[in-house]
């Protein structure tokens, strides 16, 4: 992996030679000629690189060094990193003269390099040209310049073709080949009345095989079909993986039915009683995916509460092991779901290598594409993968060169099967690199996109891949929609807008990220004192009820750790409380310097120690979901910040006097914070920062407050508007240019109170101009709208996505919209209306 690394880092390290900051630094100190050397140094290991990344598959000794020349880099790119962040430092502009102390105090940094902390500037330079020097002339030993390898142009220069791009979801019927026969099977068994072993009101429909079989495509299928939707009253979905903990997944299960977990449900009797409850003369549907349990008894536990429902009801488990299954009889009951025929998976390639079903028109590829749907063992997520990486490749050679590749008799670890190694080398540099970070994800982790773009700028992996009028977000967003084209990620199962890696991608992206990316779980936590984490540069762990100081105090010696990162499997759990131990954040995280991530959420924390202010390369900070009722002044040093998330810190009431100093914040999320509108609207001279918030107070007499809202560009997703009485003038609400605004849900508040001054024709004016972007909204809830009638746009069927529909206490309307009109309205609240005469009814 080292080589791909490199090839996005090298680039870095130049722009950073070139900073003019470095460069004053350098004129100050003397040492032109020095910097001057290294650059030239750098342009001999960046085309070293570009023909070693050809060879790293099967050389040792080439792997070993460029694992070492990483290391080095990265050493590089930390000490210019804190030398530009220093030159940030407005002593450099104002008193030149105070360069000279500042460079000293760089004789010996905080951060962790190869270099001693007693040389000079000088020195560290020399030390580190000596170094690279020494990996340049080893190239010569290996034979690098004479193998007249092919290189292929990085993805840096490249422009992605949106049009061919393949998009595929897991529950798309259009894209899923070979299982129409299994489905119709597993269809009748659904809606046939109860076949039990025993006298239950339930049975299982176990779908049972190997990874990449396509067993989660198949439940997914089974799900979403329309006979089976209209069978059953109940439907739920849960991943359950490896970690089988009884009463998470039974809090997961009564949520997905519906239940609503209170107070009381932490007492797991009364979680299970109120499940029963739920379900009593219910026939319902329960999906459990990917079971690897084989205890008896746990699963007993889960299912107990079960035996009130509706004789029909079913259980559909998949899972690679069936020890469970035969535990509980159901040895005979079903057949382990093989790959696909030999025509089905020849198909199933074709579809992705060439968007045909077939290989009518490439008929000279076909003997090839046989070769490798053989080698792939027919498993539909190797075909899909391989397949994809060919796709804009017609010629034989590049067939040919697939099918004859070494990788297939390479030793693979674990079920990382050959096929996808091979989708994984035909990535580019920079795409490795983004699918390598995700190795931090631990098995069934849901990822939102838009983080993982801002995880990956804030690590830097995006920052030379910018295109001329492009961004790095929209790079970012590219490159997450190329791997997700080609499988290497996927839609989760039971929420559309997160997405998941299959195991065997997971798998894979760990077998790739080597000895710079570390997940501390429950597996590697037993050995992890027996690990050298010295040189580990990414980190995360999955977060638990009690993490414990002792947990993460092996990472002292890590201290060139740029990542620290807190995960959780499955979704957010909301009734969930996780506890950090405070030495965490008072000891451990000042002796971590280097951090650019760095994520603390879900956790109980109610105070940020000033200390956090020391880690000057920090670009990532997320705080979501904790008890903070304010952040410490020192947040204002971190310049290099660019995302502060805040989402969900319902204590936090301020934020710190000298905000305005982070001049690099692209990203505030304040969603759900009791920050105030008019607080966020003083902060609005960042230019380029984006603000998401969620909710907005309208306070002033007249109104005009909402007219600033035409600078929060980034409102997406959900927004209430409260106080809308207030606005005198429907100029104001123009201005906030809601039309442009790309929402899925927004709610709409006037008081409730309808005095003299309300005026009916203002009000409807006003909601007449906030009128949001029709191609998202799915919710729209107005309360207390002084109008008689509606603007046109309530209830114009353009609003092709709308779905939800909540009228309330509009006591002076006269008449409803034509909400029957809305091609996707599912559910529709009408209440407090007393005053309507008329119904799909809109004066001219």
């Amino acid at each position: 992996m080292a080589e791909l690394v490199l090839s996005s880092l090298l680039p870095v390290l130049f722009e950073k030679l070139s900073d003019a900051a470095l460069k004053t630094i350098a004129r100050h100190k003397g040492i032109d000629a020095e910097i001057k050397k290294l650059q030239k140094s750098l342009v001999s290991i960046q085309l070293y690189l570009t023909h070693a990344s050809q060879m790293e598959i099967t050389d040792p000794s080439v792997k070993q060094r460029l694992n070492d020349l990483q290391h080095l880099a990265y050493d590089i790119e930390d000490v210019l990193d804190g030398w530009a962040t220093d030159a940030m430092d407005p002593e450099f502009k104002q008193e030149p003269e105070g360069i000279t102390g500042k460079v000293r105090k760089l004789i010996t940094p905080t951060c962790c390099t190869t270099f001693s902390r007693t040389t000079t500037m000088i020195a560290e330079l020399d030390e580190i040209s000596t170094k690279l020097q020494d990996l340049v002339k080893e190239k010569d030993n290996l034979g690098l310049d004479n193998l007249g390898l092919k290189v292929e142009e990085e993805t840096r220069t490249r422009i992605i073709n949106n049009n061919r791009r393949l998009q595929t979801s897991v529950v798309d019927p259009s894209r899923i080949v070979g299982r129409q026969a299994q489905k119709d099977a597993l269809v009748q068994q659904l809606l046939l009345p109860a076949d039990e072993p025993c006298d239950l009101n339930y049975s299982i429909v176990p779908i049972v095989g190997m990874g990449g079989l396509g067993k989660t495509t198949l439940a997914g299928l089974l799900y979403n079909d329309v006979q089976v939707k209209d069978h059953f009253e109940l439907k739920a979905w849960i991943c359950v993986s490896d970690e089988f903990d009884v009463s998470v997944r039974s809090k997961e299960i009564f949520i997905a039915f519906g239940g609503e977990v209170k107070e009381e449900h932490k007492n797991f009797n009364k979680l299970q009683e109120a499940l029963r409850d739920h379900l009593t003369r219910k026939r319902f549907l329960l999906v459990l995916d990917d079971v690897w349990s084989e205890s008896r008894e746990d699963w007993e536990t889960l299912v107990r509460p079960f035996y009130t429902c509706s004789p029909g009801s079913k259980i559909i488990v998949t899972t690679r092991k069936d020890i469970l299954l035969k535990k509980l009889g159901y040895n005979s009951l079903y057949k382990h779901l093989e790959s696909l025929s030999d025509d089905d998976a020849l198909s199933l390639f074709a579809l992705h290598a060439l968007g045909e079903r077939n290989f009518d028109s490439c008929l000279s590829l076909k003997p090839h594409g046989e070769g490798i749907v053989k080698k792939c063992k027919k498993l539909p997520l190797a075909l899909k993968a391989l397949g994809t990486s060919l796709r804009t490749k017609k010629d034989e050679d590049s067939w040919k060169g697939v099918l004859e590749s070494e990788i297939w008799t390479s030793p693979v670890e674990g079920e990382v099967i050959p096929a996808l190694s091979l989708s994984y080398h035909d990535l580019s540099a920079p795409l490795k690199r983004l699918f390598a970070y995700c190795s931090l994800f631990p098995k069934d982790f849901l990822f939102d996109k838009e983080n993982l773009v801002l995880l990956w700028m804030a690590e830097g992996f995006l920052h030379l891949e910018i295109r001329r009028n492009s961004t790095e977000e929209c790079v970012g967003h590219e490159f997450f929609d190329e791997l997700l084209s080609r499988s290497f990620f996927q839609h989760a199962p039971n929420n559309e807008s997160l997405f998941v890696m299959h195991d065997l991608m997971n798998d894979l992206a760990t077998s790739v990220a080597t000895e710079f990316y570390f997940r501390l779980d429950n597996e590697s936590g037993k050995n992890i004192k027996k690990m050298k984490l010295d040189k580990y540069r990414h980190m995360s762990f999955v977060r638990e009820k009690y993490v414990a100081y002792e947990k993460l105090q092996v990472l002292e010696d890590a201290k060139c750790l740029r990542t620290f990162l807190a995960t959780l499997v499955g979704e957010v759990e909301s009734w969930g409380y996780f506890y950090l131990s405070n030495k965490v954040l008072t000891d451990l995280l000042p002796e971590l310097p280097l951090l650019r991530v760095l994520s603390l959420s879900g956790f109980q924390i109610s105070e940020l120690p000033e200390s956090i202010g020391t880690l000057r390369h920090l670009r990532y900070l997320n705080l979501s979901q904790t008890h903070i009722t304010h952040l410490p002044e020192k947040v204002c040093n971190l310049v290099n910040l660019q995302t502060l998330i805040l989402l969900g810190c319902k204590k936090l009431t301020e934020l710190p006097d000298n905000f305005l100093n982070l001049k690099n914040l692209q990203h505030l999320d304040v969603r759900d914070t009791l920050l105030s509108f008019q607080m966020l609207s003083e902060i609005g001279e960042l230019k380029s920062l984006q603000i998401t918030l969620s909710k907005i107070n309208i306070e002033s007499e007249s109104g005009t407050e909402i007219a600033k809202l035409k600078d929060f560009k980034n409102l997406y997703e959900k927004i209430s508007v409260v106080g809308l009485e207030k606005v005198q003038n429907a100029t104001y609400a123009h201005k906030a240019n809601f039309s442009q605004k790309r929402l899925s849900k927004l709610k709409l508040v006037w008081s409730d109170e309808l005095r003299d001054s309300r005026n009916e024709m203002l009000e409807k004016a006003v909601l007449n101009e906030l009128k949001p972007c029709q191609d998202e909204l799915i919710k729209l809830k107005l309360m207390s709208y002084g109008g008689s009638e509606f603007p046109k746009w309530v209830g114009d069927p353009l609003f092709l996505h709308l779905k939800h529909v909540s009228i309330s206490g509009c006591k002076r309307c006269t008449s409803l919209p034509p909400l029957g009109q809305l091609p996707s309205l599912k559910k529709l609240v009408i209440k407090g209306l007393y005053g309507v005469e008329a119904v799909g009814y809109f004066r001219a």
